[in-house]
């Protein structure tokens, strides 16, 4: 599609050029054409530029958390760790809450949200459920970033860093125009960081790693009609994490990190972008293809104690295709629409080995079997292993389809919009798990083999219809607006629960039962949900210097999918369509600027509880929802001092706090980490084509809490990054 598109629209020019053409020259050509000022004004949406996000030092989106309202990504485990928390929601592994889009390409696995920022133009968090445009897995919202253009910005870039735990970043990029219609850019990033924890018991680091990626693009204006956009990026790091240390709930003591075996994640990452837009007279079009390529591997110590129960190991190789095509009418008439089309192709080959040792092997396998079936008819299981792999492999292809359109009408100072999407999913799994091992049932035997196999597949699929209505009025001095929105969260598969099925199904054997097991608890479907705001965006003052956002917000989620434990000492955890919740909340948000001075400030409150969730025997129900934090708060003061001296043209300093909490850690609301709030500030410098600043994040060193679970049966928390201080310097050419 794209490139009949280029190809047809090259020959524009040829034709004669109606008057208002050249509207094309104020459209971003790299902007999305879903959201515009008229209808992102219709949510609330937090959106950074690139000298704010250079300014104030954030380097990636975990440090974006509370300074959007109610969004939270804390950051613990390692970058394959993505969990992200809006208005109360969230997810600790599988499908996320929003979707997240780079220069408007949806990235399809949340693995790859979380990378290091370099040369990007802006970041937008928009919050509300997003799923009419946006579709799957956008319940909470949607995050789009933009990267630097070339037909916008030229030049060279350089910058070099120095910071605490030996942390190193280099940036070098160029960006050429050789005519107003043709520029390209070529870019390249590394990190490297020592680490902030110690594994006690290993005596070194556990966190550090190495971080490359690299981006080409090209972008062609043919006509004045038509835009060509090519996007290329790869990306590799290899590094450490998971820095969990044992929790005594008895005595409330949280011991340094010390497990036996390391913990590691490497992640190799491509994608292209094709992207073709076209004018028309009152309608552009638009077409985006893309391909996505992601290769990781992760080694940890499931177990994360010095005793040898088990290590566990996902291994991925994903391949997924995307094509989106949209069509709109021009802004200017008070009928406005929008239709579009997607479809996505996503291939998954998963393997997942649980690597028993001798005291896992002793203490989960034999103890329970013995326990429960040998020792009662005078036998006692034994194995001849001191450890075994059971192997499991998955292929998971999953393909969507869907059709979208937004309709928008003003009548005097009111707008009218409605929207619908109909998005279809299948997912199909086959798995393969298995182990061998020799075991005998009294010391006077021969030990004997044992095959254990369980082989399969199974499919999930969904039929959603995601509508959205909205109702604003809008005055020179802002806008009202009041908006309902139904939101979609994919279904999927728990494959980390395998390991453990196998289990059962090994001490089935072993006894010769009839063995039934099957697959079903390993399918999770869709969550949805409906999300009300009401809110205003409003612009103060003469000159517009002040400017004021308010929410209010009620969400109402039914099958919510929440990650559990299967009962005992389980190696595995599982997602399940358990609960129906609700959480209610405000945000606010002001930027004021005056002269040099710029201050923001931003606060989001949320009241999220469990209508029905019931566990077991335990009954959850009225508690509020783990992970998530009550309040979220930002401030920062910004002052550009302009200096005109022959060592410098400006100073501009930055003074941020930010502040999290409360934060329940599991269901019953028995652990929580109370509100804390962390300090930073920067000092920046510039004259001529150079730049440097200093800096400091957490600048009183607090001791905060990020990410808790049971393991095992044991307690585990992660904590935040200790104080952090560094010098950059940069050139522009």
């Amino acid at each position: 599609m794209n490139f009949l598109l280029a190809f047809l629209y090259m020959f524009l020019p040829l034709v004669e050029e109606p008057v208002d053409t050249f509207m094309l020259e104020s459209v971003d050509i790299v902007a999305s054409l879903k959201h515009t000022d008229e209808n992102v004004s219709e949510f609330s949406s937090t959106t950074m530029g690139r000298a704010q996000l250079e300014n104030r030092h954030i380097v990636s989106l975990k440090e974006l958390s509370s300074i959007a309202p109610n969004f939270y990504q804390p950051d613990y485990g390692s970058r394959m760790t993505s969990s992200i928390y809006v208005r109360g929601f969230g997810s600790r592994i599988d499908q996320p809450v929003v979707g997240m889009n780079i220069d408007g390409v949806p990235v399809l696995n949340k693995n790859n949200y979380d990378f290091d920022f370099f040369d990007v133009s802006s970041v937008q968090i928009i919050r509300g459920a997003q799923s009419t445009l946006y579709g799957r897995n956008t319940v909470g919202g949607a995050i789009n970033v933009q990267t630097l253009s070339p037909l916008v910005f030229q030049g060279k870039r350089l910058s070099l860093e120095y910071g605490t735990a030996n942390t190193i970043r280099a940036k070098a990029s160029h960006y050429s125009k050789y005519s107003d219609n043709f520029g390209w850019s070529v870019s390249a990033y590394y990190s490297h960081s020592d680490g902030f924890f110690k594994n006690t018991y290993l005596n070194k680091k556990c966190d550090g790693g190495d971080n490359f990626s690299a981006r080409l693009r090209l972008q062609f204006k043919p006509s004045e009609y038509t835009s060509i956009d090519n996007a290329l990026a790869v990306g590799y790091l290899d590094e450490g994490g998971y820095a969990y240390g044992a929790y005594d709930s008895q005595t409330g003591i949280l011991s340094p990190v010390a497990y036996n075996d390391p913990c590691a994640y490497r992640r190799f990452s491509l994608s292209d972008a094709f992207t073709v837009k076209c004018l028309f007279d009152d309608v552009t079009l638009s077409s985006t293809t893309a391909y996505q390529y992601t290769d990781d591997r992760m080694n940890m110590d499931n177990d994360f104690l010095v005793l040898d129960y088990f290590t566990l190991g996902q291994y991925q190789k994903e391949h997924s295709l995307t094509e989106e095509l949209i069509v709109k009418s021009s802004d200017d008439n008070a009928f406005r629409w929008l239709v579009g089309s997607f479809a996505f192709f996503k291939h998954l080959r998963l393997d997942a080995p649980v690597h028993f040792k001798k005291y896992g092997i002793d203490n989960l396998i034999l103890k329970n079997a013995n326990e429960y079936f040998f020792n009662d008819n005078g036998y006692n299981l034994e194995f001849l292993e001191d450890n075994f792999v059971i192997e499991d492999k998955f292929v998971i292809p999953t393909v969507g389809a869907a059709i979208y359109g937004r309709a928008a009408y003003s009548i005097g100072d009111f707008d009218i919009a409605a929207g619908l999407r109909i998005d279809y999913e299948y997912s199909f799994m086959n798995y393969n798990s298995y182990a061998t091992l020799n075991y005998r049932l009294s010391a006077d035997e021969a030990f004997e083999r044992l095959d254990s196999r369980f082989k399969g597949n199974k499919s999930v699929d969904a039929l959603e219809f995601l509508p959205t209505f909205s109702l604003s009025y809008k005055k020179a001095w802002g806008n009202i607006y009041a908006t309902a929105s139904r939101g979609f969260k994919a279904g999927g598969f728990n494959t980390q629960l395998f390991s453990d099925i196998l289990q059962q199904k090994l001490t089935l054997d072993l006894i010769g039962a009839n063995n039934r097991e099957d697959a079903s608890s390993t399918v999770y479907h869709p969550e949805t949900n409906w999300s009300y705001e009401l809110g205003t965006h409003l612009s103060l003052l003469s000159d517009r210097s002040l400017q004021l956002s308010a929410a209010l917000f009620y969400i109402d989620c039914r099958n919510q999918q929440l990650t559990v434990f299967p009962p005992g000492e389980s190696t595995g955890r599982m997602m399940s369509n358990a609960g129906k919740s609700y959480s209610t909340g405000a945000e606010f948000a002001a930027n004021y600027r005056i002269d040099n001075f710029i201050f923001n400030a931003s606060f989001g409150y949320t009241y999220a509880r469990f209508k029905e969730y019931i566990s077991g025997n335990d009954d959850y129900s009225g508690k509020f929802l783990p992970y998530a934090p009550r309040e979220t708060v930002a401030t920062n003061v910004s002052y550009n001092i302009p200096v005109s001296r022959s060592f410098a043209n400006f100073f501009v300093l930055n003074i941020g706090w930010n502040g999290v909490g409360r934060i329940y850690w599991n269901e019953d609301n028995s652990l929580s980490q109370p509100f804390y709030g962390l300090l930073s500030a920067s000092l920046s410098w510039e004259k001529g084509h150079f730049g440097a600043s200093i800096w400091g994040k957490n600048l009183y060193n607090q001791k905060y809490n990020t990410f808790y679970f049971k393991s095992i049966g044991n307690d585990f928390f992660a904590q935040g990054k200790p104080l952090q201080i560094g010098a950059t310097f940069n050139i522009n050419l």
